[in-house]
């Protein structure tokens, strides 16, 4: 049997680690694809309306007379995300309730911590984002309660007659762990129609 030559010899080497860096290339690609997406699951409206992420091992909440929508950690329980959906005049826009910050105040008055709820919370931080035609107003909550401190993100968008709020709360000892993946959750929240 004839010895390969060393320039065939090299080819197939050559050959061999072109294949395997292809194939790490690819691993890398799909692992990196579905990291992306890793640990959330889709809600989409009954009517195809709108859609949003929420993380794997949340479970939806019966509510009657509060949010369109709760969800919460099975383990960490007072880890919520949640849906109001609130009538606005019609012929009103996002920009016409106010500011991002006024918005945020506002929310935080009325909803958040409310005269008499014995809560007192802090706007953090108010900003405006255009997603697809729509403008949102994402904003980040500090919130104290009698027994413990919470941190919350929302998203407020208007879309034909409706306020939008999608909020996502947990408590402060944990907010520096989820924080990335309630971003990612809040800012999910789009119309499909």
């Amino acid at each position: 049997m004839p010895l390969p030559s060393s320039r065939s010899v090299g080819q197939r080497l050559r050959q061999a680690g072109l294949g395997a860096l292809l194939s790490l290339v690819l691993v890398i690609s799909l692992v990196g694809c579905s990291a992306a997406a890793a640990g959330l699951n889709s809600y989409a409206s009954p009517d195809g309306r709108y859609v949003f992420l929420y993380p794997t091992g949340w479970v939806r909440a019966a509510v009657s007379g509060g949010p369109e929508l709760v969800f919460h950690d099975l383990i960490n329980s007072d880890e919520t995300l949640s849906l109001v959906i609130t009538e606005v005049n019609p012929d009103r826009d996002l920009s016409s309730l106010g500011s991002a910050v006024a918005v945020g105040e506002t929310l935080r008055r009325t909803a958040i911590a409310p005269e008499g709820s014995g809560r007192v919370a802090e706007l953090i931080e108010a900003r405006e984002r255009q997603a697809g035609n729509r403008t949102f107003y994402d904003l980040e909550y500090s919130v104290h309660l009698a027994d413990r401190d919470r941190h919350e993100l929302a998203t407020v968008v208007v879309d034909r007659g409706r306020l939008y709020t999608l909020a996502a709360s947990t408590n402060e000892a944990r907010w520096s762990r989820v924080k990335e993946l309630f971003e990612r959750v809040v800012t999910s929240f789009t119309f499909q129609i």
